[in-house]
Formats: C-alpha cells, structure tokens, sequence
C-alpha cells in the first residue's frame, strides 16, 4: 500500500454491509482507523461501527465531504442521488469519490459531483472474507494516481479488476455479484439431493460445501484450464458422464445464460427508475 493512502482520510457516506466489510479491510490493511470517517441517515448502524472500528463519526453529510480527502459513496442505489443533491458542490477537483452503487452509470454521477476525481467500484459479497472479485472504472483513464488508490483502497478485499467500459462493468456485476447468488441456488439444490438419501443436515451443508470450494481451489491451483480437469474426472461411458449427459441435454448452459441476460435486464430496468 503506497504510504500516502494512510495519511489521507476516508468518509463512508453510509454505514451498511458493504461500507462495514471495506473499513474491515482497510484496517486490515494498514489504514489507521482514526483517518476513517462516516456519515449515515440513521444512528444505529453508525454507532455499531464506531464501537466496532474505533472510527470517527461525523453527523451530517456535507460535513464529511467537506473532511475527507476520498468519499466512498456506500448508500443504497435508489437513495444515493437523492443523498448527493444538496451537498453537489461541495465536492471538487481535489475529492477522489469511490461509488459502490449497483445501476447508477458514470454520466449520471458526475452531475451530482461538481468535477470530482470519480471511479465506480462493484465489490461481491465474498469480499467480507477477503476473497471477493472487485471490479472498477474510472471516469478519466489516464489518472494513474486514482488508478493506483484504488487498487490499494481495494486488495485487502480481494481480486480487483479494471474495466474498460460501462458494459463491462455491467458484466463483471451480473457474473462475479449476482453470479454469487447463483451459485448459492446450485448449492441449495445440492444439499437438498444430499439430505433425500439419509444424511443430515449438517453432513449434506458440509459435503456440499467442501465439493464446491474443492473444486474451485482445484481450478485455481491447477495449470490446465477446467475443461481439462473435467475430463480427469470422467470416465467415458462412467457415472460421471452420464450425469454431465443429462446436464447438457437439459440444455443447463442455456437456462444459466438467460438468467445472467435476465439480471442484466433488471439492471438496465433499475438504472431508468433511479431519477
């Protein structure tokens, strides 16, 4: 982490999960709690995190803009402009904003941010564990320092990854965000076929468990891409291709693709509704 990031100060401008899992991180990382700010609509959650992290919390929002060197933008996505109308122009060209709101693209956030150093960041719930894939993009390319910031504000999180474009960025949401609430469906389902043949419930939460970080460990130790590791652990004519068989014919390629253009619909939809 390049030492001038802990002498700066961070203002959260809201204190819900994910503002909770980034200033765990960035203590974690070395940020000294006393340079973390933050700032929310209501008193509980702002208290838990001040008795938690040892941060500062300050009352209004204005003020913490006002503060703080980088603002990371942390409110629900339908509330965040609604947040940012009356404190617009305290922001400037010095201020480095970070927004984590799913939906609200680029051009709609700079009007609300009276030039200020912008980049949209899309972390995945995994990230409370340190293991989340972050996506980012900036509105200026070119700023290697705010590149830079990011990527240190972000590692102790996980994997951050660059984007290009809004649509990248979109996908990066829908596969690695909501991707991990699909992968919770296929987990549910599993643990379900486990418990029909007599194992509790604890045993079958267990077994499913292990078998997906098994597999995914394996994937990101082995030095084959995981096409090829399926074919290790299948037989011709076995047991397991004929599973994969029944999976390919019941086209599962094909229904988990339309539920990612389904999730990137409803994003779309969501970003027209956020006035």
């Amino acid at each position: 982490m390049n030492p001038l990031l802990k002498t700066q100060k961070i203002g959260f401008l809201g204190a819900g999960n994910m503002a909770q899992a980034m200033i765990k991180g960035l203590i974690e990382g070395g940020i000294p709690a006393k340079n973390i700010f933050a700032s929310n609509r209501s008193e509980g959650k702002l208290v838990k995190l001040v008795e938690q992290f040892k941060i500062n919390s300050i009352s209004n929002n204005e003020e913490l803009i006002d503060t703080c060197d980088i603002i990371i933008l942390a409110v629900k996505p339908q509330d965040l402009l609604i947040a940012l109308e009356p404190v617009g122009r305290a922001f400037d060209e010095h201020k480095i904003v970070i927004s984590v709101a799913a939906g609200i693209r680029m051009e709609k956030l700079e009007r609300f941010l009276n030039g200020a150093r912008m980049a949209r960041v899309m972390p995945n719930t995994p990230s409370v564990i340190g293991r989340g894939v972050i996506g980012y993009l900036l509105n200026d390319d070119d700023d290697n320092a705010l590149d830079s910031t990011v990527e240190d504000l972000f590692t102790p999180l996980g994997r951050v990854i660059k984007v290009s474009d809004e649509d990248q960025f979109e996908a990066l949401m829908i596969s690695c965000s909501s991707g991990t609430g699909f992968v919770f469906e296929m987990m549910m389902y599993w643990q379900d076929w486990i418990e029909e043949h007599g194992f509790s419930i604890e045993e079958a939460r267990v077994m499913t468990i292990e078998t997906f970080v098994g597999a995914s460990l394996l994937a990101a130790q082995a030095r084959e891409n995981v096409e090829d590791l399926q074919a290790r652990v299948t037989s011709k004519k076995g047991v397991t291709a004929a599973g994969l068989q029944s999976m390919r014919e019941l086209e599962i390629e094909r229904a988990l693709r339309i539920s990612f253009e389904k999730a990137a619909m409803r994003n779309k939809e969501m970003a027209r509704e956020i006035k």
